[in-house]
């Protein structure tokens, strides 16, 4: 089965890090995604969201105007994107 539509699917990241956003994107890529668009803030992607209709997003959890799960709130008021979070922790706790 041919899967290559797969690759024209509009992806929105959002995530405050670039190196971050950076990182994901070039996956993405690599792994021949055609679509691909940024956001750094909750009203950045909710404005991207209004305006470009993304078909997955990828959502951090911490962001400087909010977090990852509010914004998920406010687009499913105008939106069924299926949407994962990814979130980084800088230090792993040990006991």
């Amino acid at each position: 089965m041919d899967y290559d539509y797969l690759k024209y699917k509009k992806i929105l990241i959002v995530d405050d890090e670039a190196d971050l956003l950076e990182m994901v994107t070039s996956i993405l890529e690599q792994d021949g995604f055609k679509a691909i668009k940024t956001a750094g803030t909750v009203s950045e992607a909710l404005h991207m969201c209004k305006e470009w209709k993304p078909d997955l997003g990828i959502l951090d959890v911490m962001l400087p105007d909010g977090n990852g799960f509010s914004l998920f709130e406010q687009m499913k008021t105008f939106t069924e994107v299926p949407v994962l979070f990814l979130t980084a922790r800088g230090k792993m706790r040990t006991s």
